[in-house]
């Protein structure tokens, strides 16, 4: 591992901004800054900023609060403005699929082809001269990317890196964790809003998908059914307070439904794929921590459901950081902890 200059990782999602800065060496990362801070409601809605001052100040004043020195930043972007496909391509070289990827995107992009950057990564090289190769296409809308980078302009810092979230988790993942080189396995990010799907095989993403449940259902079914107010109604989802069987059945019918959208969205891969044997799962994001959600979601795909644990091989300096609250978090860090790996070269 080579020695690195820090970026912030920086996870603007649609309840808060997490941050993260690593520092590295030849054997290990760091952990050097950690913070998070909540966002009002509808500050966020499907990746569109609607309140840009207040996330840029959010941002701000995380960076300052936690004495953060870089001022360079890896961000990531989601929602219905984030398009990508697996395509199969005749073979070309490198830098044959990057001249050529503009004109052979626009069948697969529903967007204004001048609206969008585009990013494209070889998967599967070509067996034969005469024989396809696997891409993996990414495009994003302009104009969402300037928005992001117009706030983090704001709040005094330098985007130098645009991820996208399935994949920031994904690096973080594989930091992390060992997994056979025949395995499929599942990364479940679920946020306030969405519910994000990303399917390893053989270390290699081969299917991503968003769908539209998240952890304010949980809340929102609390505030709507039991009359609690919205502070109530985070305390209980988040296991902050014993729920009373009545709130405890409640969370175990959203939980249900959850787990039930996942494992449609994972049976429509299973019927399109030779691959459809998932030897565990791995569950990310603020929503992961709900008591039952983890074993609902087991007894529905019949696989082993673990939280992921995003500083499980980050050295974390316990004078620094409460060593309780690194770990309580750590399923919530997992996109900051993979944007923070990430380096400009």
């Amino acid at each position: 591992m080579a020695r690195r200059k820090p970026i912030i990782g920086l996870d603007i999602g649609s309840s808060a901004v997490k941050l993260c800065v690593l520092t590295s060496n030849k054997s290990h990362y760091a952990l050097q800054s950690f913070g998070m801070m909540a966002l009002p409601p509808e500050a966020i809605v499907d990746g569109a900023l609607m309140n840009t001052h207040v996330v840029s100040d959010a941002i701000r004043e995380l960076a300052s609060t936690h004495h953060v020195k870089t001022k360079n930043v890896a961000f990531s972007v989601s929602g219905h403005s984030v398009i990508i496909k697996k395509i199969s391509l005749p073979s070309m070289s490198e830098s044959e699929l990057e001249e050529q990827i503009r004109w052979e995107a626009e069948q697969y992009i529903p967007f204004d082809i001048n609206d969008v950057n585009l990013d494209v990564h070889i998967l599967k090289p070509a067996a034969t001269p005469q024989s396809s190769m696997e891409v993996l296409l990414v495009a994003v809308k302009k104009e969402v990317i300037h928005e992001y980078m117009q706030v983090l302009n704001d709040a005094g810092l330098h985007p130098l890196v645009c991820d996208v979230d399935v994949f920031a988790l994904e690096n973080a993942f594989e930091i992390n964790y060992d997994v056979a080189p025949n395995e499929t396995i599942v990364l479940v990010n679920i946020g306030a809003t969405k519910a994000s799907i990303n399917v390893i095989t053989k270390g290699i993403s081969s299917f991503t998908r968003e769908i539209n449940v998240g952890g304010n259902t949980f809340s929102e079914e609390l505030q709507k059914k039991l009359g609690l107010n919205r502070d109530q109604a985070e305390t209980i989802k988040m296991n902050e307070a014993k729920p009373t069987p009545e709130h405890d059945q409640l969370m175990q019918q959203v939980s249900e439904n959850i787990a039930g959208e996942i494992q449609r969205t994972l049976d429509f891969y299973a019927a399109t794929s030779a691959d459809n044997h998932f030897s565990k799962l791995y569950l990310a994001g603020g929503a992961s921590h709900c008591s039952s959600l983890a074993k609902k979601i087991e007894n529905r795909l019949g696989t082993s459901v673990e939280l992921i644990q995003s500083f499980r091989r980050i050295e974390i300096d316990q004078a620094q950081f409460d060593p309780d609250y690194i770990h309580s978090i750590s399923s919530q860090a997992t996109v900051a902890v993979g944007l923070a790996l990430r380096a400009p070269e």
